[in-house]
């Protein structure tokens, strides 16, 4: 594979695992940044820009990112707070009143970031037309009984997390999140990523599609537990309901399913954006600013939840609107915090080092929390840093 770009001296491992994901580990097109103290020390990209076709990956390729979008809706609120706008230890009706109704009366703003509001799943779930719809979204959680009392416990709340920040920003701000982030994170950042993609910046995205591990001995080293593949087989089970609040699920390819704004599934970003967006969490990066407070990155990776994941089945840990690293997501160090995205991105800040990293690729994988690809250049990471 024929490898594009530039790591600083001292990181040519990362270079090494990323060319080796191409040819151990099925990676059609990919691309991966890291900033360390507000400066980009890498900066690689190969394959091709769409998962079934031919044309090359280029420097500035977008792809979506599914889950990895989570980390900058939740930076929205974060700021928000920061600004003194929004009281994480409010009950979201006091921003919402519709939202407190079937047993949500005690829900916390913070219940929501840490994915202990009780509400990932619908009992009617929406077409990928009806979740576009903020509007459809919104009344539908708001009218939604919980599955746990909010609070007490937690659970992934894969789709759902879309229409729960996206109408909180909107009842606060009077904005579309998807505007909010462009004007108020990405355009001060300087980080090309976008929720609610512009018809002009289109033909910069390339196709996405699910993709097989390469040999059975990949398959066998992510192959899950017994009790989540039943969970995942099961239609009754939470997991399969939360994964499925949107059915049947969206074409990722299509313009209108990227033109729409879900903070928790369709972000679209660059590997430079995911990552410049994560350094800007935790300093000033060059030729941006930084965003958040101290205090206030200390507020988004303390832990918040942690122990078994009554939709993942497998033991997680969220600080507000992140992962924390774990076994089950496993990030540079105990101090990290971000969001991979179901089968392949990841992004996360590590304040200790100054570390910040972005990882986009067109091929999808089985893996939820911890990609076998975006786990390679982790390894090689710890490996240039220590």
């Amino acid at each position: 594979m024929n490898v594009s770009g530039a790591v600083a001296e001292g990181f040519e491992p990362v270079r090494e695992a990323f060319a080796a994901n191409f040819e151990l580990l099925g990676d059609r097109g990919a691309a991966v940044t890291v900033y360390r103290d507000g400066h980009k020390v890498v900066d690689l990209w190969g394959g091709t820009r769409d998962v079934d076709g031919s044309a090359p990956w280029e420097h500035g390729t977008a792809q979506i990112v599914r889950s990895a979008t989570k980390g900058v809706a939740a930076a929205v609120l974060l700021l928000l707070h920061q600004r003194g706008e929004l009281d994480l230890d409010a009950p979201v009706g006091a921003y919402w009143p519709q939202y407190k109704a079937a047993g949500k009366e005690r829900t916390l703003v913070r219940h929501l970031l840490a994915h202990r509001a009780g509400v990932p799943v619908l009992d009617r779930p929406l077409t990928p037309a009806e979740a576009a719809d903020p509007e459809r979204g919104a009344a539908a959680v708001a009218a939604q009984a919980p599955a746990w009392e909010p609070g007490t416990d937690h659970g992934y709340h894969a789709q759902t997390f879309s229409w729960l920040t996206g109408e909180l920003v909107r009842r606060i701000t009077g904005r579309p999140v998807g505007e909010w982030i462009a004007d108020e994170i990405a355009g001060p950042v300087g980080a090309d990523l976008w929720l609610g993609l512009p018809a002009a910046q289109s033909a910069r995205v390339g196709r996405v599609g699910q993709v097989n591990a390469p040999t059975q001995a990949a398959a066998l080293k992510t192959r899950p537990k017994p009790a989540v593949t039943a969970a995942y087989a099961d239609p009754a089970s939470l997991t399969r309901r939360a994964f499925a609040a949107i059915t049947p699920l969206p074409d990722e390819n299509d313009p209108a399913y990227r033109a729409a704004a879900l903070p928790a599934s369709n972000g679209i970003a660059t590997a430079d954006g995911l990552a410049r967006f994560y350094a800007s969490l935790i300093g000033e990066v060059e030729g941006g600013i930084r965003l958040l407070r101290p205090e206030t990155v200390e507020l988004a990776r303390g832990e918040q939840s942690s122990g078994p994941d009554r939709v993942l089945v497998v033991n997680t840990r969220f600080g507000l609107g992140y992962m924390l690293h774990g076994a089950a997501s496993p990030l540079l160090s105990p101090t990290s915090f971000g969001h991979p995205g179901r089968g392949g991105a990841l992004g996360f800040a590590d304040p200790e080092s100054g570390i910040a990293f972005g990882y986009v690729t067109n091929g999808f994988r089985s893996s939820v929390t911890a990609d076998p690809r975006a786990q390679a250049l982790l390894r090689a990471l710890r490996t240039a840093t220590a």
